[in-house]
C-alpha cells in the first residue's frame, strides 16, 4: 500500500475539517444535503452521459486500486528475471513451470506460459505488447474519467450556487435571511471545489503516474522474457535490463550483484 497517498488525502480533509470546525457554528454549518446531490449527482450523471458503460465499468474500482497499490519496483523484476533465465539454462524451459504458482502478476506469468508452450520470440513479443497496450488503454481511459469528473464538479458547484441565489432571491423580505440563503447557495461551490481538487484530479494524477510506471515496468518484462526464450546468458539479460534503471539504480542493482 502507497502510504503517501494515505497520508496525503487524510492530512488534506483534516486540515479542511479543522478550518470548518474552529469557525462559528463549527462542520454541521457546511452540510447540506441538496447541495451534495446536486454536485455529485450532476457529476455522475453528466460522466454517463459522456461516457460509454463499457469505459464507466469498474472505473472506480481500478482508480482506488492504483490509488493505494505500491509503485512497481523494476530491480526486483530484474532479479526474477534473471533467476528465471538461470533456471531455464540449467533445466531448460519447462522447468518455468514450476514457478508460476507462485507468480502473482498476470501479465508476467502469461509471458511465462507462452515460453513454456514453445511459442517463438517474436510471437511472445507481439502478444505481449498487444496485452501491454491494451492496459495502457484502460489506465488512459480511467485517467480521462477522472480528468472530467474533474471539469464536472466545480460546474456543477456553480450551477448550484446560482440556483439558490435565484431562488434567495425571489424573496427578499426578510434581510436576516439573505445571509443564510447565500451561506448554502455557496456551499455547492465548495463542495464541488473540494470533490475536484480533493479527489478526481489527484485520482487522475495518480492513475498517470501509476500508468508511466506500468509501461515501463511491462516493457522490461517482455524484453527479459523474450530474452529467456532466446536462451541469453543470464548476466547478459542483466546488463540489458539495467537500461530500464536510473544511474543510481543501476549502481545499486550492480552493488547487490
Amino acid at each position: 500500500m502507497d502510504l503517501n497517498t494515505i497520508i496525503g488525502v487524510t492530512l488534506a480533509f483534516a486540515l479542511v475539517l479543522f478550518a470548518m470546525a474552529i469557525g462559528p457554528g463549527g462542520i454541521p454549518v457546511f452540510i447540506d444535503f441538496p447541495s451534495v446531490a446536486m454536485v455529485f449527482g450532476g457529476t455522475i450523471s453528466v460522466t454517463m452521459f459522456a461516457f460509454p458503460s463499457s469505459d464507466l465499468k469498474g472505473v472506480f474500482k481500478v482508480a482506488m486500486v492504483a490509488a493505494v497499490r505500491k509503485s512497481p519496483m523494476p530491480i526486483e523484476e530484474i532479479e526474477r528475471i534473471v533467476e528465471y533465465a538461470n533456471l531455464a539454462r540449467k533445466e531448460g524451459l519447462l522447468a518455468l513451470e514450476s514457478k508460476l504458482a507462485s507468480v502473482d502478476d498476470k501479465f508476467f506469468a502469461k509471458g511465462i506460459q507462452l515460453v513454456i508452450d514453445g511459442f517463438g520470440a517474436d510471437t511472445v513479443r507481439d502478444i505481449m505488447e498487444l496485452e501491454a497496450e491494451w492496459e495502457d488503454q484502460r489506465h488512459a481511459s480511467g485517467r480521462k474519467i477522472m480528468d472530467q469528473m474533474g471539469s464536472f464538479a466545480p460546474a456543477f458547484g456553480m450551477i448550484g450556487t446560482l440556483v439558490g441565489l435565484v431562488q434567495m432571491l425571489q424573496d427578499l423580505s426578510d434581510p436576516g435571511a439573505i445571509g443564510i440563503g447565500m451561506a448554502v447557495a455557496l456551499l455547492t461551490t465548495l463542495y464541488g471545489a473540494m470533490a475536484a481538487n480533493m479527489v478526481f484530479i489527484p485520482l487522475a494524477g495518480k492513475l498517470e503516474m501509476v500508468a508511466k510506471g506500468d509501461v515501463l515496468l511491462r516493457k522490461l518484462m517482455i524484453e527479459g522474457i523474450v530474452a529467456i526464450q532466446s536462451g541469453e546468458k543470464p548476466q547478459l539479460i542483466k546488463e540489458k535490463l539495467k537500461g530500464f534503471l536510473s544511474p543510481s539504480k543501476r549502481e545499486a542493482i550492480g552493488a547487490e550483484a
